[in-house]
């Protein structure tokens, strides 16, 4: 299985009207709950519109991406899946729900990750 970002950028849900919002919720939430019965959910959320902090290598935190910046994530999927179609599949799920495009990337393994959090009692 690999794990797939599923991520759509801020203001990309800027065009639905404010009486459209309940049905998009509910139509959001139904995938996820479908995701999350099919076993394939990860974690997922919307981010709050904000400037981002940045911290350096040398612990100094300074304000960015700036407004000007377009591709900043507005929300995101994480799905565990056997294959790109997959998650191309569930992407199209999402994108109908959200009523936006969705952007498809596969997460780096890291298997020692894994089995860090296997040890703790997590899933990896």
């Amino acid at each position: 299985m690999a794990r797939y970002l599923i991520s759509f950028n801020d203001g990309a849900m800027d065009h639905i009207p404010d009486e459209d919002w309940p049905d998009v919720g509910r139509a959001a939430h139904a995938v996820t709950q479908e995701a999350v019965d099919a076993g394939v959910f990860v974690f997922g959320a919307g981010l709050q519109r904000q400037r981002a902090s940045v911290v350096g290598t040398d612990g100094l935190v300074t304000d960015g991406p700036y407004p000007e910046t377009k591709e900043v994530i507005g929300g995101f999927v994480v799905v565990d899946v056997a294959t790109r179609e997959e998650a191309l599949a569930w992407a199209a799920k999402i994108a109908v729900a959200c009523r936006c495009a969705q952007e498809v990337r596969e997460l780096m393994a890291d298997p020692e990750t894994d089995e860090m959090l296997r040890q703790a009692g997590r899933p990896g």
